[in-house]
């Protein structure tokens, strides 16, 4: 890897920024990863949210991203993907798939295992997820082994949930002008790919297992919970945790709330058991 342009350590944990090549432009990773790793660990494609529209990979440092690597003990990188002010889908996607592939690629430099590279992220980072999950398997070039989609935005169409929803952080109106910027540079409005929208997706089979949690009140609580049952339908191993009075991002927002915490607890809880089970079925 070359071209470290930044360095932090805090926590027992390192992070470092490089510059790959992508489509016309050097793409920048955030790499976060334990202070002294022991042997290859999982990795972590974590894609910041933000409605496609605003973010940075540093928000991996107040989502569940970083608990992967305190307390999961993955790498966890972030891509700085194009948001859709600049350039609408698929720049994003495709920059988020280029970093997968060189996650692959470059997995002894990393230090992570080639056979559990997951996906994850939060908000638009949690629809990117999904929509990545589709494009590698449809492409089969990176077998991911788990997906984490937290509250994601993966519906470009209202559900019950998502109209009229007046919520804090994230609304309907806000999901509106988000999803017209992301979706800008389609023709036909009508027909809106999967890769973009992954509600879109009718099969299911083949894509990885999946956990996901998200609030009782904010506008994605339905899309959520209709992607956990598609992939469940397609003989998906996939779970949904439903949090009463959680708004969009609640975790984000209000960490030291001990509903907040528990959350958190049982993302990390579900990752490892994801690994122990991912491990235990490469062995047999």
């Amino acid at each position: 890897m070359t071209n470290v342009i930044s360095f932090r350590k805090s926590d027992n944990v390192r992070a470092e920024y490089i510059k790959i090549p992508a489509d016309r432009k050097k793409l920048k990773l955030l790499i976060v990863k334990p202070e002294k790793p022991d042997g290859k660990r999982p990795g972590v494609l974590w894609i910041h949210g933000g409605g496609y529209v605003t973010g940075m990979p540093e928000m991996v440092y107040m989502s569940r991203a970083v608990d992967l690597v305190t307390s999961g003990g993955a790498v966890v990188v972030s891509p700085a993907y194009t948001l859709s002010l600049r350039r609408p889908y698929p720049a994003a996607l495709l920059e988020c798939y280029e970093a997968l592939l060189y996650m692959k690629d470059h997995a002894e430099e990393f230090g992570i295992r080639t056979d559990q590279i997951m996906v994850g992220g939060e908000s638009a980072g949690g629809g990117l997820a999904a929509a990545l999950c589709m494009y590698a398997k449809d492409h089969r070039t990176v077998n991911i082994a788990f997906q984490m989609p937290l509250y994601p935005m993966l519906d470009c169409y209202d559900t019950e949930s998502s109209k009229d929803n007046h919520g804090k952080v994230w609304n309907t109106r806000r999901n509106h002008l988000a999803w017209r910027l992301y979706l800008r540079g389609l023709k036909d409005k009508t027909a809106v790919p999967a890769y973009a929208s992954p509600s879109r997706r009718e099969d299911h089979s083949g894509l990885p297992p999946c956990y996901t949690f998200v609030g009782d009140i904010e506008p994605f609580r339905d899309e959520t919970i209709a992607y956990i049952e598609r992939l469940r339908a397609a003989g998906i191993p996939a779970e949904v945790d439903v949090y009463p009075g959680f708004y969009h991002a609640y975790d984000m927002m209000n960490p030291e709330k001990e509903d907040a915490k528990l959350a958190a607890e049982r993302f990390i809880r579900q990752f490892k058991l994801a690994c122990e089970r991912y491990r235990a079925e490469q062995r047999g």
